[in-house]
């Protein structure tokens, strides 16, 4: 599941990033806490480069938090700051603020030792699509101001918000990276809801969903959708299982295999019987070491 997809105003998007990215003092790249890495957008680091970075794992509430744990500890390693949040329900958001004034304390001490009037940090929020922005953004303003759905592409241009008298934020749209080389990367994007559900194949989705379920919390799967499946028990068994549980049948009595691959994305994206997190730091060190 090769999935290409640079439509023309992400282009501009990385354009305005870039140009945009003298005028402020820190960036804020938002993660989604279930996939730290696959959200990851890697044209990001060759973007901002040396500017101060704070990362934010957004949905905390979503993802397995013992995972999101040891990514914390993964980013701090690498010299980065994370702060994990729920933007939805509005946890933790002044840690995000105290985090922009940690990594820009130097730059301002600076400006203080030469006479200049302080003033409110200036930062940047990026992103891949769907990955909860505006909804940060709002409730950092305590206002509707930036527009929030639960479908990939809707800031679609630039805008500075207010957060009271500390900080200032440019909101971006959201950028892709042109092609999506790794399958189970494009998998996990888009069973968190970051692609668009029109140019994936929803059944490789559901595949992968259920069985990263199967293999990490059987028991919850089993219990949830009132089956009995083992750990190695094929996808189609888990289907048709599913499907008798639920009553999805077809009009000849052959389960309806569209209803339950959309049934098992659905309720996999939306947390409704358990919070995973799909990007393990443990496989991410596993491949690093291979690599070298």
């Amino acid at each position: 599941m090769t999935i290409q997809w640079f439509p023309g105003h992400m282009a501009k998007a990385r354009r305005e990033v870039t140009e945009q990215l003298k005028m402020v003092d820190c960036v804020f790249e938002l993660l989604d806490a279930r996939i730290p890495y696959s959200s990851r957008n890697p044209m990001i680091d060759e973007v901002i480069k040396d500017k101060p970075r704070v990362v934010l794992l957004n949905k905390m509430d979503m993802a397995d938090p013992r995972e999101t744990q040891k990514w914390m500890n993964h980013f701090e390693k690498q010299g980065i700051y994370p702060v994990m949040l729920d933007a939805k329900n509005g946890k933790n958001l002044d840690k995000v603020v105290k985090a922009a004034e940690h990594v820009t304390q130097e730059k301002f001490d600076r400006l203080a030792a030469k006479g200049l009037r302080p003033r409110a940090i200036r930062a940047m929020i990026v992103g891949i699509p769907n990955v909860g922005k505006s909804t940060l953004i709002n409730r950092l303003a305590k206002k509707s101001i930036a527009k929030t759905g639960n479908t990939p592409g809707v800031t679609k241009k630039q805008q500075w918000i207010k957060v009271g008298k500390v900080l200032e934020l440019l909101d971006t749209p959201g950028i892709l990276w042109p092609k999506f080389e790794d399958q189970l990367v494009g998998k996990k994007l888009s069973l968190t809801g970051a692609i668009k559900d029109s140019i994936v194949h929803l059944d490789e989705v559901a595949i992968y969903g259920l069985e990263f379920v199967q293999q990490h919390d059987l028991a919850t799967l089993n219990k949830h959708y009132n089956i009995d499946v083992t750990d190695d028990a094929p996808y189609i068994e888990l289907f048709d299982a599913i499907g008798r549980s639920r009553g999805m049948k077809n009009k000849g009595g052959e389960t309806d295999y569209e209803s339950v691959v959309e049934l098992i994305i659905r309720e996999i994206r939306n947390a409704k019987f358990g919070r995973y997190t799909f990007d393990r730091v443990a496989e991410l060190e596993q491949l690093t070491d291979d690599a070298e």
